[in-house]
């Protein structure tokens, strides 16, 4: 299990991107690879298609390795951990201590 799940709010700490924020669009669990929203922008040269009439130069997000990215809990980065409360495992954060969901 993943310490990052689709709609957290992250921030990169490493890379070219690096104090980036940006919402997480997905999760590659076997490549342990997250999509951020508008992070890791890369340039794709498109040939026409029917999906895509005209072609040209499209601009995306690529996938970013897991471990270049903290989750943001209440505007700070934080390292996140597992707990169990009563029979449930929940996410914490481990600055404050708090419940994330």
């Amino acid at each position: 299990m993943l310490k990052i799940k689709k709609g957290d709010t992250v921030k990169v700490i490493a890379g070219k991107d690096k104090d980036k924020e940006g919402k997480v669009l997905s999760v590659d669990m076997k490549k342990s690879k997250v999509l951020v929203e508008g992070v890791n922008i890369v340039t794709k040269h498109a040939k026409p298609s029917a999906a895509n009439q005209n072609g040209g130069i499209i601009r995306k997000e690529a996938p970013i390795d897991i471990s270049n990215v903290m989750y943001l809990h209440k505007g700070k980065a934080t390292r996140v951990g597992f707990r169990m409360e009563g029979d449930k495992k929940v996410r914490f954060a481990k600055t404050t201590g708090e419940v994330i969901d």
